[in-house]
């Protein structure tokens, strides 16, 4: 890394900051610690890290509880430990805002891999209002969409559901974090809203001759807006 990137640890085991720490300064990072939730929020406003490594498993407030007040006013890129491999907690992580997971104890080079991986999501989202997958195209300056070069129209509601599929390209968004994001938090529970616009987007989105779907179902979890090798970013 020519500039070093500052991350945030925010873990109440001291065995697991130092080890945190030896991996991610040999690989170039600046690295900040946390031992609760209350001083990790404090330290994200105070010192802006570019990352932080989140502990699900905080004392007093819980990692859960501080992501959901972390993402009231940041969208820093969080990668959350947890010692639960179970697909729940996973979940609960994601619809609470956490751009990754891994599971303790973790593999070094999967966790590095994550963290840059987050992080390129993050610049995209703020540095590239151009969008490409495939046959889609998105330019989100002009709210333009087109399928194999030509122009397609969507509502207000279906370009939101987009967007964020969009920006969280290649990776799983559940249905409660699309239903809160697009129609917000009241909507969690209506999950028909977004079975009937997803069906809707499909049909505007998808190119009758492709060989895949761009957006594929999860069953059970959510949705994903896949990238076919060549696909931006």
């Amino acid at each position: 890394m020519s500039e070093k990137v500052t991350a945030l640890i925010i873990d109440d085991e001291v065995q697991i900051r130092r080890l945190l720490r030896v991996v991610l300064e040999t690989d170039g990072y600046r690295v900040l610690e946390a031992d609760t939730g209350e001083q990790g929020l404090s330290d994200i406003a105070l010192r802006r890290p570019d990352v932080v490594l989140l502990d699900l498993g905080l004392p007093k407030v819980d990692g859960l509880t501080a992501l959901r007040r972390l993402r009231e006013w940041s969208r820093v890129p969080v990668l959350v430990l947890t010692v639960k491999a179970g697909a729940e907690e996973k979940v609960a992580a994601l619809d609470a805002g956490a751009d990754d997971y891994v599971t303790k104890p973790f593999d070094s080079p999967e966790l590095l891999a994550r963290l840059r991986a987050i992080q390129r999501r993050s610049s995209t989202e703020k540095d590239e209002p151009y969008f490409q997958a495939g046959h889609l195209a998105v330019d989100f300056s002009s709210h333009t969409i087109t399928v194999n070069k030509q122009e397609v129209k969507l509502t207000a509601t279906e370009y939101a559901l987009l967007k964020v599929l969009a920006q969280h390209a290649g990776k799983v968004v559940t249905h409660k974090q699309l239903l809160r994001e697009v129609w917000g938090p009241n909507a969690e529970e209506q999950s028909q809203y977004l079975r009937v616009y997803v069906n809707h987007l499909r049909k505007k989105i998808e190119a009758p001759n492709a060989k895949e779907r761009l957006l594929r179902t999860e069953p059970g979890i959510g949705y994903r807006l896949v990238l076919p090798t060549g696909g931006k970013p």
